[in-house]
């Protein structure tokens, strides 16, 4: 029997691709006992310096539910801070707390190690193709895409 569908499955390989690298990187963050969702928020921070919750929820691919809870739970740690933005109360910046830029001290030369290694076995060209690629992906969807017309429903 035929294939019904002849594309290849790109949200599947996505998941494949991202599981597959955060392989490499997992064993780094769980050793400093820290989650994915927080290594995005302080990697996020230290490349921007601050930013409000929307920008990182958008940055780190995390909802506004879930940014809400992991926050508060960084800055019980001292891995970020809250300071209300002076000129409008109601707006709230979010910044490296101490803990959190020494961690990212530690963290960063292993991360960058890992990417040397990565490259080392892969090919530096395999690491910038992937890169280039995603990122021209994620540019292409500046260009509206019609959306499949659905038939009507009986």
């Amino acid at each position: 029997m035929p294939y019904r569908i002849t594309h290849r499955n790109l949200p599947q390989l996505f998941l494949k691709a991202r599981d597959a690298l955060m392989a490499h990187f997992r064993p780094v963050l769980n050793h400093f006992g820290v989650t994915e969702q927080q290594w995005r928020i302080l990697r996020a921070l230290d490349e921007h310096g601050q930013l409000e919750p929307r920008e990182l929820c958008e940055l780190c691919q995390i909802l506004s539910p879930s940014m809400a809870g992991v926050l508060s739970r960084m800055e019980e740690l001292g891995l970020v801070k809250r300071q209300r933005v002076a000129t409008d109360a109601r707006r709230v910046l979010v910044l490296l707390g101490e803990k959190g830029d020494r961690l990212i001290d530690e963290i960063a030369p292993l991360i960058e190690r890992q990417y040397r290694l990565m490259e080392e076995a892969w090919g530096k060209a395999v690491v910038d193709d992937l890169t280039d690629a995603l990122e021209g992906f994620i540019a292409a969807q500046a260009t509206e895409v019609p959306q499949v017309e659905l038939p009507r429903k009986p």
